[in-house]
């Protein structure tokens, strides 16, 4: 009943665009430029206090019917706004200035009209690219982290397939919920899917770290739910990143970097530049960005009592012992480990341009393709964990001279090759004031994995007897892959139907491609390769499906104050049905603009991906107090969850509420603090690692044991959740000072709940066997392994030829439950602070010096233990059970600094970073 009502409410709505609104109206005629008299394109001319707007084509010309007495305002990105009554007017010649703050810039903030940042009645943070330089990081996703509060990132402490992409999200709300755009149109989806016990478990995203910085002409982050307007996904926020449009001031950038350790050296090359096309009726605009990271090695010093404790077999004829790790570790104390930040090289190409056909049609394009090569590695294979004594071979197959037996362990690698492709053709026209928007997108992701040094010791045997591997198994390894691609066609139509009623529709088509790779015959066959099992190909596969969705928003400006903005939307996918979904937007002005309030409520969802949907492996992982284990991941349509009694998945449903308010008491003062409440029906979890009971003998051990693995693990729509917070922004620009100029920033992100609601939803297999698929540890990783607060504090001065920049980012404290660790402890990530400093120097006209320090006083993780009762503080009041939690946690002690679960920001330390810009 609820999918008919929408569309009933679409017809009616349809039907009111053959209403006739007649008002006084003249044409305004105009060109903007800056003040070297060359054209802007796309600077925004809006009447004042309607829905009416426009933007300039390429040679900076508009043309706009208004009232007779109306205001223009106009605004662009880095120049200061402006503000022309056109009472007695039709032809304007405007000038920019350079020097604006962000608060002015106009965003999309419906999908019927455009708005200015400070009439919004949505949440918004706008950034430059300039802001995004200014951070000295080397990727656009880290970037974010030290320019946004409520985004956080951070790469995994195993780095294997997880090191192609480094798990992101808004509001502690996970990857998979926040929308990620380009131009305004949907970008592809990672063929990653987090499986590992760290933040983002279970997640996938859109892999924003390969979007080269220098073709970025500003961020839009919308702080809020937005699924009525673009669909799936976008239940925590929407990033719309857009694209330079350039084509006359190209540059050249030279850059390269250190960490404070002489590890992780940096080199890296990019142009951005444009040009005309045909007789100036377009332009183009490109970015190539090549850059190489070497790997920075971050080891703890391992605890041979707890290595002896995990390896030892009394069961073995010729147990380890003791002496025998303490030997190895004598060699080497980090038990041959590397464990940080790997080595990655990456090729960027990125391409944006428009050409008009007509004065009233503009054919618009972008397209980038992104290659990048990961080499990282596995936890090193003691001589106590593949023993010689077990595998006769292994010395001939990676000898170490001068060693017991020429035998001291190995070391498998694991390589990633990424490609990542993403490109949109499209329309936009005029004709009778209506606006259309037509376009086509299409992109994806592909992963190839590698692994070396490592060898499978299957016991399987040939038909003449003799082992299959072992002492003739290879030793390199090709594991399979994943991909995944789509094909988006988008309609979008909109008009002003009076001065202050705008209304916008359109539809959406989409498909979407999932595919698993299998891999060679060795990487799997028994048990697989070891440290990485390639994909089996009963568990490969390629996986489609499709959506069809239509959207109506209207807003309405009741009075110049008050505006109200309502969307409606519904889609059809071919594998779970319909879903209908809306949203109510309000914003009201007083005090002569100067305060804002606004508020909007709206219903979400997010359809399961494919990757979470078909994804099945077994893969190795680390089993506290037992080494590493092989664990299964079965999916929600396999036989073996059939027998399980597990239901396929369902989408997630949103409920969305926002409130805040917004002050601009001057022209250089803004603030403004909005809650915001989301509450989650169905959330989509991969669930704990269910293993064996005490009793052996319940139906889920029967299946563990008919499998071959220690434990197994799902998806479901396993629980319900509620996050809320607080976002709070104060900038004050252009502050005097001596002979140059301030801007200060501070803003925060304060999390005031973030928790399941109700019961986990169990199987009955699993709540049978006394056992549940959420634990401790997913609990802490769903809502508390990102900080509860984050606030970032930056100033930038300018004086002269010198740009100063500082920035302090405060990481609160963030919780882990660590599988194994005892349930009367947790372990706390304390509160730390960041301080990056940057300086600018402009040598002359074209040549610009840059150095960044970030993490300028060299702060790192901290972690400690905190007692959840007295039984927890009894534990802590004996350094023996201390160290026995902390072995447990940390790999004994391989992973001393971030734990194997994770941590709130880089362990790398201080790095340093130097560029060179060329302008041409």
């Amino acid at each position: 009943m609820k999918q008919k009502k929408g569309y009933y409410l679409i017809i009616v709505i349809y039907l009111l665009l053959f209403s006739q609104f007649t008002f006084s109206q003249k044409q305004i005629k105009g060109v903007v430029k800056d003040t070297s008299g060359v054209p802007i394109m796309g600077a925004n001319i809006i009447e004042k206090g309607t829905t009416n707007g426009i933007i300039t084509d390429f040679n900076g010309v508009f043309s706009i019917e208004v009232q007779e007495n109306a205001t223009l305002e106009i605004s662009y990105i880095g120049y200061v706004s402006l503000e022309i009554s056109v009472t007695d007017k039709t032809l304007l010649q405007i000038t920019l200035e350079e020097g604006v703050t962000l608060d002015d810039i106009v965003i999309v903030g419906s999908r019927a009209v455009l708005r200015s940042n400070t009439t919004s009645a949505l949440p918004v943070d706008i950034l430059s690219a300039k802001d995004l330089v200014n951070t000295g990081q080397l990727t656009f996703d880290k970037a974010l982290q030290y320019k946004i509060p409520s985004f956080n990132t951070v790469q995994t402490p195993v780095n294997d397939a997880t090191s192609l992409l480094d798990p992101y999200e808004i509001r502690n709300m996970g990857p998979s919920r926040t929308l990620v755009l380009i131009n305004g149109k949907r970008k592809n989806l990672s063929a990653l899917l987090y499986t590992q016990t760290s933040p983002g478990r279970g997640e996938t995203g859109a892999d924003i770290s390969g979007i080269p910085v220098d073709a970025i002409k500003r961020i839009e982050i919308l702080r809020d739910g937005a699924s009525a307007q673009y669909g799936s996904d976008a239940i925590a926020g929407v990033i719309n990143i857009i694209l330079k449009d350039d084509y006359k001031n190209g540059s050249s950038t030279l850059r390269t970097g250190i960490t404070g350790e002489g590890d992780g050296e940096m080199f890296g090359f990019s142009i951005n530049n444009g040009s005309t096309l045909g007789k100036e009726n377009g332009f183009i605009n490109y970015t190539i960005d090549l850059s190489k990271v070497n790997l920075a090695n971050r080891p703890g010093t391992v605890d041979a009592a707890g290595e002896y404790s995990d390896f030892y077999d009394g069961s073995h004829s010729q147990p380890i012992t003791l002496q025998e790790v303490q030997n190895f570790l004598s060699r080497k104390p980090d038990a041959g480990n590397i464990n940080g930040s790997p080595e990655t090289a990456t090729a960027k190409f990125l391409v944006n341009g428009q050409y008009s056909t007509s004065e009233t049609t503009d054919m618009y394009f972008n397209a980038a393709y992104v290659y990048k090569k990961v080499n990282s590695f596995a936890n090193y294979r003691t001589p106590y964990w593949r023993r010689q004594v077990d595998f006769n071979y292994l010395s001939d197959f990676f000898p170490t001279e001068g060693t017991p037996n020429n035998y001291d362990g190995y070391l498998p690698t694991f390589e990633g090759d990424l490609n990542d492709y993403n490109a949109t053709i499209g329309f936009k026209s005029i004709k009778d004031g209506w606006k259309y928007d037509v376009s086509f997108t299409t992109g994806g992701n592909s992963q190839n994995y590698t692994v070396s040094n490592s060898h499978n010791r299957s016991d399987i045997l040939d038909g003449n007897g003799d082992f299959l591997y072992q002492d003739k198994s290879p030793i390199t390894f090709k594991p399979g892959g994943t991909s995944f691609s789509h094909n988006v066609g988008n309609i979008d139509i909109s008009k002003p139907l009076k001065d202050n009623l705008a209304i916008g529709l359109g539809a959406e088509f989409r498909s979407e491609t999932f595919e698993i790779l299998p891999g060679d015959l060795a990487s799997y066959d028994g048990q697989g390769a070891d440290s990485f099992a390639g994909n089996r190909p009963e568990n490969s596969g390629k996986f489609n499906r499709y959506n069809f969705g239509g959207y109506l928003d209207v807003a309405w400006d009741i009075t110049n104050d008050f505006l109200v903005n309502g969307t409606i939307r519904t889609e059809n996918y071919s594998d779970f049905g319909n879903a209908f979904v809306w949203k109510l937007s309000s914003r009201y002005k007083f005090i002569d603009d100067k305060v804002t309030l606004r508020a909007s409520i709206s219903t979400g969802f997010r359809a399961p991906t494919l990757h979470q949907t078909y994804t099945q492996k077994s893969q190795y992982s680390f089993v506290p107090g037992s080494g590493i284990q092989s664990a299964g991941l079965f999916n929600n349509t396999s036989p073996q969850t059939r027998l399980l009694g597990i239901e396929q998945l369902k989408p997630e449903e949103s409920t969305n509420f926002t409130i805040g308010i917004g002050a601009k008491p001057t022209k250089k003062l803004n603030i403004t603090i909005d809650y915001y409440s989301i509450t989650v029906k169905d959330r989509i979890v991969l669930g704990a690692e269910i293993g064996h009971t005490q009793s052996g003998t319940t139906p889920l051990d029967l299946f563990l044991d008919n499998n071959d693995v220690y434990n197994l693990s799902f998806f479901s729509n396993a629980i319900d959740t509620r996050t809320s917070g607080l976002d709070f922004v104060v900038s004050y620009k252009r502050i005097n000072i001596g002979e140059g100029k301030l801007n200060v920033n501070l803003s925060g992100n304060y999390t005031l709940e973030n928790k399941r609601i109700g019961t986990v939803k169990n199987p009955k297999i699993v709540e049978d066997a006394g056992q549940s698929v959420i634990n401790d540890t997913q609990e802490a990783l769903f809502f508390t392994s990102r900080p509860k607060t984050k606030w970032i504090i930056g100033g930038a001065y300018k004086i002269g030829k010198f740009n100063f920049n500082l920035n302090n980012t405060y990481f609160g404290k963030t919780t882990f439950k660590q599988t194994g660790l005892d349930s009367n402890l947790r372990t706390e990530f304390i509160p730390k602070i960041v301080t990056d400093l940057g300086i600018n120097f402009e040598a002359s006209k074209e040549i610009t010096l840059s150095l960044n320090i970030n993490n300028i006083l060299n702060v790192l993780p901290e972690w400690e233990f905190v007692a959840e009762n007295s039984t927890g503080e009894a534990i802590l009041s004996d350094p023996t059970q201390v160290k026995a939690q902390s072995n447990l946690i940390t790999f004994n002690q391989r992973y001393s600094q971030m734990t194997y679960d994770g941590y709130h920001f880089s362990q790398l330390g201080t790095m340093f970073n130097f560029s060179l810009n060329y302008k041409f």
